[in-house]
């Protein structure tokens, strides 16, 4: 027992060596923590950084989540008469916008003018749905399947699972029946998946024949397979609340999404914290908010979309003035990438199907705007087993452009394109036609913004060897 004393003596007084600090050290920390009284002032002021901090954090992590479940409610309220570039479409039933978009299609930014789209919001919480593609022949065409926080889990078309016929069964969590032989299997994390499809349009083919392949497309539940009378009942999804103009609607938003749609295990540390701003898997309560706390939330939801629109110029190369993005198949923990994709780039596909590079400046760094004439200069066609364009947007609707030759891209499909004896060419990018005529690229009078889309792209593009275009300013 002595000897116990004295190894605990000596350890106690080894431990009180450890953790006494001289003062003149201590000084060289600054730790304003330890300074910082808990006066009333201060409290108020930390519960509003504290709301403020959580609120930009909740705002960038759950931003997708919002703005795919307020688009699930939007793409199957189906207008009538319905728009040619419409591709919205009952719940649980196919859409197809039986032509290419125009100016006019509003539905989706930055939309492009090679392929018409395909939409399908599934629910998938009673049983699997089965979607049955047919043989297209070799055209392209791509169907992906998006969770509800914007993730793209799998590629029907082909690139992954060829032109020919086949079968795939959509299964949301906790399903484990049997499915029938031939019909492959994709597991979906949530219990809705919004369909996303494309498919190839040339200049001035039979739209007939694409809209024969567009309607050989069949969309039903597992229950249905084999019933050949059988006809996709009405369907809805309750409505999101009414959050009018709250102005922490957003939150109210997001915590009736979570209600629905499971946590990722990994982000759950982080969800947790939300509740002190009464944000859970529960809902939103504002209730539970102090004034100091709904002053700092309600300046976080007006600083927060900054943040995803820095996202763009953080997780992207400039690749000769070009902004070129990865991993849009896979965010991982890039909240506020998968953020500005689901809002303004809603759709985007990973860089194996497609690549988007943005182009924003001239070759001197100055905005690309309609007051200037532009030269592109193409060393050739940017490699690729599919077809490539470039297409321009207002910098401000992000819309397409309306022009006198309605002409809204420059690409594989583009008629009359003049070439070098190397295979070389240039694209004049003006609001004015130029003398020469030919490979011209209309632009708007003011901003604009530019999308090279290079669809099955070689290893020559994505790795960066093949040299991207510049655009240079050439003056009125």
């Amino acid at each position: 027992m002595k000897c116990l004393s004295k190894r605990l003596s000596v350890s106690l007084a080894a431990a009180a060596v450890i953790v006494v600090i001289p003062a003149s050290q201590a000084a060289d920390w600054p730790d304003p923590l330890l300074e910082a009284a808990g006066t009333p002032e201060n409290v108020a002021k930390g519960n509003e950084y504290d709301a403020y901090q959580l609120g930009l954090s909740a705002y960038v992590w759950g931003y997708p989540l919002v703005r795919m479940e307020r688009v699930s409610r939007d793409y199957i309220d189906v207008p009538h008469p319905k728009p040619s570039t419409s591709y919205r479409a009952p719940l649980n039933q196919v859409g197809w916008a039986r032509d290419l978009a125009t100016p006019s299609a509003l539905d989706m930014p930055t939309a492009n003018n090679d392929t018409t789209y395909l939409s399908a919001v599934v629910d998938l919480s009673r049983e699997p749905y089965i979607l049955s593609v047919p043989d297209t022949g070799g055209r392209y065409y791509v169907v992906d399947t998006f969770n509800m926080w914007q993730e793209l889990e799998h590629y029907i078309g082909r690139r992954v699972t060829g032109t020919k016929a086949g079968r795939f069964a959509l299964v949301g969590p906790g399903w484990n029946g049997k499915l029938p032989a031939g019909v492959k299997r994709l597991d979906i994390k949530t219990s809705k998946v919004w369909l996303w499809g494309r498919m190839r349009v040339s200049p001035g083919e039979d739209m007939k024949k694409l809209h024969a392949l567009q309607d050989a497309f069949d969309l039903r539940p597992l229950s249905a397979v084999g019933k050949k009378d059988w006809k996709a009942p009405a369907a809805s999804l309750a409505p999101l609340p009414d959050i009018g103009t709250d102005p922490l609607g957003f939150y109210k938003h997001l915590g009736a999404a979570l209600k629905d749609n499971p946590i990722r295990v990994e982000d759950k540390a982080l969800a947790e914290q939300f509740a002190r701003i009464g944000l859970t898997e529960k809902g939103f309560d504002p209730s539970k908010l102090n004034e100091s706390q709904r002053k700092g939330l309600t300046r976080a939801i007006n600083d927060a979309p900054m943040i995803p629109v820095s996202a763009i110029a953080q997780a992207s190369e400039v690749r000769q003035g070009w902004n070129y993005v990865r991993g849009l198949d896979s965010f991982g923990y890039d909240y506020p990438l998968r953020a500005v994709v689901a809002g303004p780039y809603l759709g985007g596909q990973g860089e194996k199907e497609a690549v988007y590079p943005i182009r924003y400046t001239d070759e001197s760094g100055q905005p690309l705007d309609g007051a200037n004439d532009y030269v592109v200069r193409f060393t050739g066609d940017p490699p690729n087993d599919a077809f490539w364009s470039l297409t321009i947007y207002d910098a401000k609707t992000k819309m397409l452009i309306e022009n006198p030759i309605n002409r809204y891209k420059f690409g594989s499909d583009t008629p009359g394109i003049r070439k070098n004896a190397d295979g070389s060419f240039s694209v004049t990018v003006s609001p004015r036609r130029p003398a020469e005529g030919g490979n011209w690229l209309p632009s708007p009078s003011g901003g604009f913004y530019a999308i090279l889309r290079i669809y099955q792209p070689k290893d020559a593009v994505i790795s960066g060897a093949w040299k991207l275009p510049q655009f240079e300013r050439t003056g009125k």
